[in-house]
């Protein structure tokens, strides 16, 4: 018991991050991230093929009437800890309690769900910011009929090309419905996963060079966090793929013949990143047996040059010890050249197994 008390000081309980969820009722918003204490900043962009107007709205209500508009509304709310008011627009729209539950749950798996009257998905947003370091941050979106909401956690996203488009009138977004907005949301998050996943493989590519040439124990540290790097970003990619298929396959009448066309082409994109992780995976994994095996390989190349040097010393030794006893009657002791006769028979020695070893290659 006196053990575990200087355990516990020494190395506190590190607190779980879902005991803030434990003994709520399920449909209960709590925020889960770790950005606390901002509020959501709401940006609509509102279009059809001839209008289009971007504006911040001044209360839930200029919010909410977005809804029933015949123009199609991009709803992206930015901060995701306010819980009172992700309360107070899930309940202007009618979302399920467990959809708000799962908004603001940054460490929600993505995912899913169809309901009656509008479908809601869960994705992980991945970027490369400024400091070269991979961004994980959570989105999540609901489509209803004429418009999208979108919740995320910072103003930082994958979305400027979409906003691009719509602004500039390029590509058949302006000629399209609340759905084809849903997908280009879905495809530029996709679409983003390539840039993440080239920026993973030059550091991996970096790392087997390195490993290559010069293992150090610094190198074993940061092979480990590629792995966990690795692990982590399959976790938030690898069930697109489905996420996409079932909207492919979906009967909802939010998701028209035409958007699935398109989502195809996404679910093409997820294949291809799925394959490209787990070679990834593969390779993270196999940097540390290549870690390894590098430094097995040069501890032997050290314990050659320490044996070969052993060998070439022990016959001088032995010849050395031989005339370094005190004997009186050791004839060649008087001899006059006798010194320099042992100095000739250990320089021939040496130079002799020089040449063994070297006609061996182990020199």
């Amino acid at each position: 018991m006196a053990r575990r008390k200087r355990l516990g000081k020494i190395l506190p309980k590190k607190a779980s991050k879902f005991q803030k969820k434990m003994g709520k009722a399920p449909g209960t918003i709590t925020y889960m991230g770790r950005r606390e204490g901002g509020t959501s900043v709401v940006n609509i962009l509102e279009y059809n093929e001839n209008v289009l107007s971007e504006h911040i709205p001044g209360d839930i209500d200029a919010i909410v009437a977005h809804k029933e508009l015949p123009e199609i509304s991009w709803i992206d709310i930015v901060g995701i800890s306010d819980e009172d008011f992700i309360a107070k627009i899930g309940k202007r729209f009618g979302l399920n309690p467990l959809v708000l539950e799962d908004i603001v749950d940054t460490h929600q798996r993505p995912k899913i769900d169809e309901y009656e009257d509008y479908i809601f998905g869960v994705f992980k947003m991945l970027y490369i910011n400024n400091e070269q370091e991979i961004v994980y941050e959570h989105v999540a979106m609901v489509l209803l009929e004429s418009c999208v909401l979108v919740f995320q956690e910072m103003d930082d996203d994958v979305f400027k090309g979409v906003r691009h488009r719509i602004k500039n009138k390029s590509g058949r977004i302006r000629t399209r419905g609340a759905d084809y907005l849903f997908f280009a949301l879905i495809d530029a998050i996709v679409d983003n996963y390539f840039v993440v996943l080239e920026h993973l493989n030059h550091k991996i590519e970096e790392l087997e060079e390195v490993v290559y040439d010069n293992p150090t124990p610094e190198i074993a540290h940061e092979i480990q966090m590629i792995k966990k790097e690795v692990l982590r970003i399959r976790r938030w990619i690898f069930p697109v793929k489905e996420l996409v298929s079932r909207l492919i396959d979906t009967e909802n009448p939010l998701i028209t013949k035409d958007t699935k066309v398109f989502l195809r082409d996404a679910l093409d994109h997820s294949l291809e990143i799925n394959e490209s992780i787990q070679i990834y995976r593969e390779m993270s994994m196999s940097l540390m047996e290549m870690y390894m095996s590098n430094m097995s390989n040069k501890m032997n190349e050290v314990m050659k040059v320490l044996t070969i040097m052993a060998s070439i010393f022990i016959p001088l030794t032995f010849i050395a010890g031989i005339y370094g006893m005190n004997f009186d009657h050791m004839p060649e002791l008087h001899y006059e050249n006798g010194y320099y006769y042992v100095w000739g028979v250990m320089i021939a020695l040496f130079i002799g197994m020089m040449i063994y070893f070297k006609r061996k290659n182990w020199l």
